[in-house]
């Protein structure tokens, strides 16, 4: 299941990270953060897409969501000026930020080559 998380929330499930970008993220597997606006048509197409990751990886991937506009203070954070965008985090990697739209086998794609 993909879960929306507050900034409360996004500081537990994302070690580290508020408090010091430039670090290395720590946690074990690798997390997938999708900013998105509930009015916002492509961020509605990757859905989907999420839940098919979601599907494939299991408990090996964490996927979550933060909506734009009731976050934002993680929206200054992460200076986010478009919807969707996507933060990659993996162990021993610094975080890989993707805006817009992707189709299902780039969005995969990126999940290999930024996750794992």
């Amino acid at each position: 299941m993909i879960e929306h998380l507050t900034k409360e929330q996004f500081a537990q499930k994302v070690p580290n990270f508020i408090n010091d970008s430039n670090s290395k993220f720590n946690g074990e597997n690798p997390i997938i953060i999708d900013f998105y606006a509930k009015w916002c048509g492509p961020c509605k197409t990757m859905a989907p897409i999420l839940e098919e990751i979601k599907n494939e990886y299991g408990d090996k991937i964490e996927i979550y969501k933060v909506d734009i506009e009731e976050e934002t203070e993680l929206t200054e954070i992460f200076g986010i000026r478009g919807v969707p965008t996507f933060a990659f985090f993996a162990p021993e990697k610094s975080c890989f930020v993707k805006v817009g739209s992707m189709s299902q086998s780039v969005f995969k794609e990126t999940v290999k080559e930024k996750c794992y």
